[in-house]
């Protein structure tokens, strides 16, 4: 019986601790002072900026509360969410040397999504990001 090596790829489809968005101060930050746009039926908000853990891009999620009552129903959207967005964050270019990014989903759509649709919609905003990123690099 053969055992197979595993095959690294360059971009590691993970995302840790340190990759997630927790910090209240950058949060607030984001919400004051960022930039946002849609890909329906998800909203982005945007900012770079100094962040706490030395990774390129912290991401957060969130699903409103007053269009999903059930915290069931929110949890497997943003679990949905999560995981297009660990599966296609590598379109996302490295910013510029010591720049950092916080970036916020926010689904917005008013009827439970497949993952088809939550992956469409991810790969939609995620290119626009990386758009308004190297607008903005371009700018600096």
């Amino acid at each position: 019986m053969e055992t197979k090596e595993k095959t690294e790829s360059p971009v590691a489809h993970t995302l840790k601790k340190a990759e997630r968005l927790c910090s209240k101060k950058v949060i607030d930050k984001l919400f004051a002072e960022g930039e946002s746009f849609l890909a329906f039926p998800i909203k982005v908000v945007y900012k770079v900026t100094e962040l706490p853990q030395p990774v390129p891009v912290q991401a957060g999620f969130t699903v409103s509360k007053k269009i999903f009552k059930r915290a069931v129903k929110r949890n497997r959207i943003k679990r949905l969410m999560r995981e297009a967005y660990r599966l296609n964050k590598q379109m996302l270019p490295l910013l510029a040397d010591e720049q950092q990014m916080a970036v916020f989903f926010i689904f917005i759509g008013k009827e439970l999504p497949t993952f088809a649709q939550v992956e469409k919609a991810m790969k939609k905003a995620l290119y626009k990001l990386a758009e308004s990123s190297k607008k903005a690099e371009e700018k600096a």
